[in-house]
Order: C-alpha cells, then structure tokens, then sequence
C-alpha cells in the first residue's frame, strides 16, 4: 500500500512560523512534523510515500530527499505556490498513486495511529475509510458521525466526531471529480449519502498543529513525557 502525506498548506494561522518554513517542517520533540508521519507509516510497512507541497516546497524536498534517512521512498507532486487544495491535490497524485487504495495523511497533524492497522479488507462499493477522533476544543461540533450497526460514515449525526486527517482512499473515489483547486469535504459527503464511506473513532493520541500555541502546547507535552519516561 502506498500512503499520500497532505503537506500543501500555507499555514496562515501559523505566521509568522511559516513565513520562511513549511508547517510540515515545524519540529515537534526535535523531529519535523512530518517526519513522525514517516516514520511511523515505515513502522507500519508502508515505505511507498507521495508528498505533495506548495508554500516552500523545495525545503521539504531538500529536507527529506528521498526518504532514505526513514526508511522509506519518496516521490513528490509539486502544486506551485498556491496549491490545489485536499482533493485537487491528491487527484495531481493520483499517477504516482496507482490503481489500488491509499493510504491519505494530513501533514499539519501530530498522533500515534497506528497504521498497521488500517485495512482495506471491505466491500468494494465502499470507496474510502475516514479516521475520526473525539473533538478538539478549537473543533467542538465535530465532522462527521458513524452508523452503529454498519460502521458507515454520516454527513450529519446525533454524535458529531472530528475527522483526523487520516484514513484511506480508492481511486476511484476521485474519478469523477474534476482536477484543479478542490476541496475534500464536499465530495466525502456527497459519498456519505450515496453509503460509500465508512469509519472508525481513535481515542488515542492526535492533535491538529493548526497554530503556533498548539505547536508549543505538544512540544511541552511530549517534553513531560520525555521527563516521565
């Protein structure tokens, strides 16, 4: 299985930190952001990784090279300045993607999923996989919801969960989306209502690295847990 990290974004909200780096690039307990994504997709046997980026897209590439340093291959989609959005993104990815389903990292998140885990063991129809975690205090309406009985995703539910970044995609989710800048979120519902989506809540670690005092407030935390070990 191969795995897209999502490392496109601007970082507007992470100014001036990202003026002249990438938020992917932002260190969390003395290792880039993605960096921990690399090395823990490696872990989980995934060493095939597609990286997209805009803002400062060369300092990733001349960061990470070609991911011999994780133990993994890296090849890179590279958007221009603006970028593509989620989906326009992953869609420019989808040549380097191939034709089975992929793994899909949101690069501007910090947890310990485990991977290994993730399993595209399910019926055909269903066309992608979504990671939902219970919400954030910055995020407290949530997402998206789960069916109990059948493990599908709804657009809309009583119990609203946030979605990680993380999860699984088919190719043929994007088949009739056209290319250019393109948001996720739209078409993941439009899948919703069609049952095509399925998910799961993790309990464990994650946290979105959206601005500079979340960046400060996990350093600390991993700082702590560093101490304690």
């Amino acid at each position: 299985m191969k795995a897209m990290i999502l490392a496109a974004g601007r970082g507007e909200r992470m100014r001036p930190l990202t003026d002249h780096l990438p938020k992917p690039l932002l260190p969390v307990a003395g290792t880039p952001l993605i960096g921990h994504h690399l090395q823990s997709l490696a872990q989980s046997g995934i060493r095939d990784i597609i990286i997209n980026h805009a803002w400062l897209g060369h300092l990733i590439e001349q960061q990470l090279a070609d991911g011999a340093e994780y133990g993994v291959a890296i090849q890179y989609s590279a958007e221009g300045e603006k970028g593509l959005e989620t989906a326009g993104g992953i869609i420019k990815a989808l040549p380097l993607l191939g034709d089975r389903p992929f793994v899909v990292v949101n690069g501007d998140v910090f947890t310990d999923f485990p991977f290994v885990t993730l399993t595209t063991e399910r019926a055909e129809d269903i066309l992608a996989h979504l990671v939902l975690v219970p919400n954030p205090p910055q995020h407290p309406l949530g997402d998206f919801g789960i069916e109990s009985k059948t493990g599908l995703a709804l657009a809309a539910a009583d119990t609203q969960f946030t979605y990680s970044g993380i999860g699984w995609f088919r190719p043929e989710f994007f088949a009739d989306i056209a290319s250019g800048p393109q948001k996720l979120a739209p078409y993941l519902r439009q899948a919703m209502a069609r049952k095509q989506i399925s998910a799961e809540v993790y309990y464990g670690e994650w946290a979105d690295i959206g601005t500079p005092e979340r960046l400060a407030q996990i350093n600390e935390q991993q700082r702590d847990c560093d101490h304690v070990g």
